[in-house]
C-alpha cells in the first residue's frame, strides 16, 4: 500500500499549491503594480519624501483654501460652522487626495451668546433702575417688570455706544455676524460713576484706591492687555465694581494711529468701531464637566454656581466710543504709564467733568443679555495609520482600507503595507491640530492655520493614495470646535481619551493663526521639540525648479530665488536667507550649549496646545509667522476677533502672495514628517538641561537667601538638576552609540519610549489644586515675579508678609518637594530601562 501513501501525499501537495495560488491571487491587491515602498521595522525618514511634500505645498492652493473658508463667519455651533465640518470630511475622504479614516466626534457644551431679542448696551445719562433686573451671577431672565435703563426727566439718552461695528466692506453687517459681546459675562443692567482702571490688574485697582477713590458701585472702564479678559472682571468685582467696559486703544494695537483714513480698509490697523470678542471663562474645557468629556449621559455642575465665569456684567466696546467716555472724565490724571492714543489727557474719574459733554451726575449704564446654551459643537478627525508602529488602529476612528487591514477596494489605489511585527511597540501618534470656529469670518484666526492644514494633509494624502508613503507612526489631523469659547474642543478629546493619549502620543503640533504678518517665523514650544524645529527651519531641498517672476516682490518667497544657494529653501522677502537665518535675526538668545540661536517661547494656554501639555504633559509646540516687533507695538494683529479679520483683509495687508502661508506649511510639514518617520524619535531630552539650570540659578539668586531665613534648603532641587543633567547626558551618548550601529526594535522602542515619556514626568496632579487642568510643574502660569519653577515662585511670593512657621511657607515646602521629586523621576526615566 505504499503506493497509496505516495499516491496521497502528491495530491496533497498539488491541493495544497493550488489554495496557495488562488490565495495569492486575491491578496495581492488591484493595482499592485503602483510603487510601493519596502518598509520594515529600521523605516526612517526619507529625504526624498521629505522634499517631495516641500516642493508641493502650493502657496496658491492655501490662499484658496482661505479664501472658502472665510467667506462667510462660523461662529462655533453655527449652521456655517457645521458646513465646514462637513467640507473638512469631503476633503479626507477623497479617494485621490484623502486620508485612511475621517470621522466627528461630538459633544454637548455649554456656549454663551447675546440675546439677539434683547442686544447688549451701553448708554450714558441720569439713569434710573426698577426693581427686578438682576445684576452679577443671576443666571434667570429679567423680571417681566424689569425696565430697559430710562435717562432724565425727558427720556433723552445723552450717548450710547455702537452695537456692531461700522460696516466698512460690506462683511460687517450680515445677519450672521454677532455683535460684539464678552463670552460668559452674565446678565445684568449696573450702572454707576465711570472710573478708569487702565488695564483692569489687581495693581490698577489698588493704585486707585490709594487715590482716594471709592469703588463700590462704579462701572470701570479697562483696555485689552496686561490681565486676562475674565481677570479683568475677577479683579474689579474683588473691589466692589459694579460692572466692567473693556476696549482697545489704540497706542497698543495701532501703534498710536486711530484716524479713519490711517486705518483698515486703508491700511491693517483696527478701525476706531473694531471690538475685540472673546471668552471671559477663566479655565478651559467645557464650563459644567471638568475633567470630564461633555457627553449626554456626564454630570454637570449647575451653571449658576461654576467656577471660572466673570462676576459681574461685562461689555467690550470700540476704541471711538471709549474716547468719548475716557476723554470727559474728571479727576486726577492718571500716571504716564496708563496713558494712551486717544488724543486727551487720561484721567481716573469718578464721574465726568462739569463742563464736559456730559452732566457731572451722569452715569454709565451697562446692560448685558447674554443667554448660556448646551449646544453641539464638533471635532473632526482625520488619520493616516502607520507602517511600523500601528499597533491597533486609534478607537475614536475607523480602521482604514488597505491592503494589509482589508479587502482592498478597486477604485483605490493601495497603500504601503503595514508591518506586522510582534517586537514593536503599541501604537504611536503624532497630532497636528487646528481649531475651526471663529468669532466672525476669522480669516487670520483661526482660518490662516486651516486653510495650511488643509493643504498639508492634501499634499500628504495624495502621496498616501499614490502608494508612494506611508508614515512609520500614526498620523493624526484635528479640527477642533468651540475654541474660542476656552479650548473646548480639544480639551474635551484629551478628557476622553485621556490614558491613550498618555500612551501613546508622542508630540502635538499645533497651528492656529498661521501668519500674523510676513516677518519671521515664531514658535513656542517645551524644550525637546526645539532641535526638530530647527531642523525644519533649516531644511534644504529643491522643491520646483521654478524661479520668482522678475521684479515681482509680492512672490518671493514662493519658488527659490535666481540669487539663491541651491536646494534651500529661504524665508519669504528680500534677500536669500534660510527661515531660521531669517528668524535669528528677529528673535534670539544666547544658549550656552549652542552659542545664538532663534528663540523658542514657552507654552501658556492661548491655543489648543494647553491641554497636550498642561493635562497630558505631551511634547507640544505652536508654529506661526509673525511681525517685526520693532517696526511695530502691536499686541497681536489688529483685527483680532474683530469683523475685520477678512480674506481681503489678509490677501491686502497681511501675507499677499501668501508666501509667509507656505513656510509655516513647510516649516510645519518638515516637523511632522521628522516626527513621524525619524527611526529615533527627534526630541532633544538634554534642551532641558538648560531651561532647569536656568530656572534654578534664578531660584537661588532671588530666593534662596530668603527661604534660608525660614530654613527651607534648596540644597535637595540642586541635587535634582544634577541628576537629570547626568541622565540626559548619558542617554545622549546612547543614543549616538544606537544611531551608529543597527538597533534591533526593542531597543529603539525603549529609548523612544524614553523620549516620549519624559515630559509627563514633569506632571503632579497635586500641585496646583486651584488651577484647573495645570499639573506641569516647570509650566504652569507663574505670579510671581521671579523667573524660576512657578509653583516655587508663587507658593514665595505669597508667603513673602507672612511670619516664620506660617501654612503659607509650609506651602513653599511643599512646592519644593514635589519639584524636586518631580526632577528625580524625571532622571529616572532617563536612565536605563534595567536601573530601577
Amino acid at each position: 500500500m505504499q503506493w497509496v501513501k505516495v499516491l496521497v501525499g502528491v495530491l496533497g501537495a498539488a491541493a495544497l499549491l493550488g489554495l496557495g495560488i488562488i490565495l495569492g491571487h486575491f491578496a495581492i491587491p488591484k493595482g499592485a503594480d503602483l510603487p510601493a515602498p519596502s518598509l520594515s521595522a529600521s523605516q526612517d525618514l526619507d529625504l526624498e519624501i521629505l522634499e517631495t511634500v516641500m516642493g508641493q505645498l502650493d502657496a496658491s492652493r492655501i490662499r484658496e483654501n482661505l479664501r472658502e473658508l472665510s467667506q462667510e463667519p462660523h461662529l462655533a455651533s453655527s449652521a456655517r460652522d457645521e458646513e465646514l465640518v462637513q467640507l473638512l470630511l469631503r476633503r479626507w475622504r477623497d479617494p485621490e487626495s484623502g486620508l485612511d479614516s475621517a470621522e466627528v466626534s461630538t459633544y454637548e457644551v455649554l456656549l454663551s451668546f447675546p440675546d439677539q431679542k434683547q442686544p447688549n448696551r451701553v448708554a450714558v445719562g441720569e439713569v434710573l433702575l426698577r426693581a427686578g433686573m438682576p445684576v452679577g451671577r443671576g443666571r434667570c431672565q429679567p423680571s417681566p417688570d424689569a425696565a430697559l435703563p430710562t435717562v432724565g426727566p425727558t427720556g433723552d439718552i445723552l450717548f450710547s455706544c455702537r452695537r456692531s461695528e461700522e460696516n466698512l466692506t460690506g462683511e460687517q453687517g450680515g445677519p450672521d455676524v454677532v455683535p460684539p459681546y464678552a463670552a460668559y459675562a452674565p446678565l445684568g443692567t449696573p450702572q454707576g460713576l465711570l472710573v478708569y482702571a487702565n488695564r483692569g490688574t489687581e495693581e490698577d485697582f489698588k493704585m486707585l484706591q490709594t487715590q482716594g477713590i471709592k469703588l463700590e458701585g462704579t462701572i470701570a472702564l479697562t483696555r485689552f492687555g496686561g490681565a486676562g479678559r475674565g481677570a479683568k472682571a475677577v479683579n474689579a468685582a474683588r473691589h466692589g465694581v459694579a460692572g466692567v467696559l473693556v476696549y482697545t486703544d489704540p497706542a497698543d494695537i495701532n501703534d498710536g494711529q486711530s484716524s479713519p483714513n490711517e486705518t483698515f480698509p486703508h491700511s491693517w490697523r483696527l478701525p476706531p468701531s473694531g471690538v475685540e470678542r472673546g471668552s471671559y471663562y477663566e479655565y478651559f474645557g467645557d464650563p459644567l464637566t471638568p475633567y470630564l468629556p461633555a457627553k449626554p449621559s456626564s454630570f454637570r455642575l449647575d451653571p449658576a454656581t461654576a467656577p471660572g465665569f466673570p462676576p459681574i456684567p461685562t461689555q467690550p466696546i470700540g476704541f471711538e466710543d471709549a474716547k468719548v467716555l475716557l476723554c470727559n472724565l474728571q479727576g486726577a490724571s492718571a500716571p504716564a504709564t496708563w496713558q494712551g492714543a486717544l488724543g486727551c489727557d487720561y484721567r481716573l474719574g469718578p464721574g465726568f467733568q462739569p463742563n464736559g459733554r456730559f452732566p457731572a451726575d451722569s452715569q454709565v449704564n451697562v446692560s448685558v443679555h447674554n443667554r448660556l446654551e448646551l449646544r453641539n459643537s464638533s471635532n473632526v478627525l482625520g488619520s493616516i495609520r502607520g507602517a511600523v508602529e500601528p499597533g491597533e488602529h486609534p478607537s475614536w476612528l475607523p480602521a482604514p482600507r488597505g491592503p494589509c487591514l482589508a479587502l482592498h477596494a478597486p477604485d483605490h489605489p493601495p497603500s504601503p503595507p503595514v508591518s506586522n511585527s510582534l517586537l514593536l511597540p503599541p501604537d504611536r501618534y503624532v497630532l497636528y491640530g487646528n481649531h475651526r470656529d471663529s468669532w466672525v469670518h476669522g480669516a487670520v484666526d483661526p482660518s490662516s492655520g486651516t486653510a495650511v492644514l488643509l493643504e498639508l494633509s492634501r499634499v500628504l494624502g495624495t502621496l498616501l493614495k499614490s502608494g508612494t508613503w506611508r508614515p512609520r507612526r500614526s498620523v493624526v489631523f484635528a479640527s477642533w470646535g468651540a475654541e474660542e469659547f476656552g479650548l473646548i474642543g480639544s480639551t474635551e478629546f484629551t478628557e476622553e481619551f485621556f490614558c491613550k493619549l498618555r500612551e501613546r502620543t508622542v508630540a502635538y503640533i499645533n497651528v492656529d493663526i498661521s501668519v500674523f504678518a510676513n516677518a519671521t517665523l515664531r514658535a513656542q514650544g517645551t524644550p525637546p521639540v526645539q532641535s526638530v524645529i530647527f531642523s525644519a527651519a533649516k531644511q534644504t531641498g529643491d522643491f520646483s525648479g521654478r524661479r520668482n517672476p522678475p521684479g515681482c516682490w509680492a512672490w518671493e518667497g514662493l519658488f527659490p530665488r535666481l540669487d539663491s544657494p541651491p536646494n534651500q529653501i529661504l524665508a519669504p522677502g528680500p534677500g536669500s536667507l534660510s527661515i531660521y537665518d531669517n528668524w535669528i535675526r528677529y528673535f534670539n538668545r544666547s544658549s550656552p550649549a549652542y552659542g545664538l540661536v532663534p528663540s523658542l517661547g514657552s507654552l501658556g494656554a492661548g491655543s489648543d496646545y494647553a491641554p497636550f501639555i498642561h493635562y497630558l504633559g505631551i511634547s507640544s509646540m505652536d508654529i506661526a509667522y509673525t511681525y517685526d516687533r520693532s517696526k511695530t507695538s502691536a499686541r497681536i494683529y489688529p483685527t483680532y476677533h474683530t469683523a475685520f479679520d477678512t480674506f481681503g483683509y489678509v490677501d491686502k495687508f497681511v501675507d499677499p502672495g501668501f508666501s509667509s502661508h507656505q513656510a509655516v506649511a513647510r516649516t510645519a510639514g518638515s516637523i511632522l514628517l521628522r516626527l513621524s518617520d525619524s527611526l529615533f524619535l527627534p526630541l532633544n531630552v538634554s534642551d532641558y538641561s538648560e531651561t532647569l539650570r536656568s530656572f534654578l540659578q534664578a531660584a537661588q539668586q532671588d530666593l534662596g537667601g530668603l527661604l534660608e531665613k525660614h530654613s527651607i534648603s534648596l540644597g535637595p532641587l540642586v541635587t535634582a538638576v544634577e541628576k537629570f543633567e547626568g541622565a540626559a547626558t548619558a542617554l545622549g551618548q546612547h543614543l549616538s552609540a544606537l544611531q551608529k550601529g543597527t538597533p534591533d526594535p526593542l531597543q529603539v522602542r525603549m529609548l523612544n519610549d524614553q523620549l516620549m515619556l519624559l515630559e509627563r514626568s514633569f506632571l503632579n496632579p497635586q500641585a496646583f489644586p486651584e488651577e484647573h487642568y495645570y499639573s506641569h510643574v516647570l509650566w504652569a502660569p507663574r505670579t510671581g515675579s521671579v523667573a524660576t519653577f512657578p509653583g516655587l515662585a508663587n507658593a514665595c511670593s505669597r508667603a513673602m508678609n507672612t511670619g516664620p512657621g506660617s501654612a503659607a511657607w509650609a506651602e513653599a515646602q511643599r512646592q519644593l518637594s514635589i519639584l524636586v521629586a518631580a526632577l528625580e523621576g524625571a532622571a529616572a526615566i532617563l536612565r536605563p530601562v534595567a536601573d530601577l
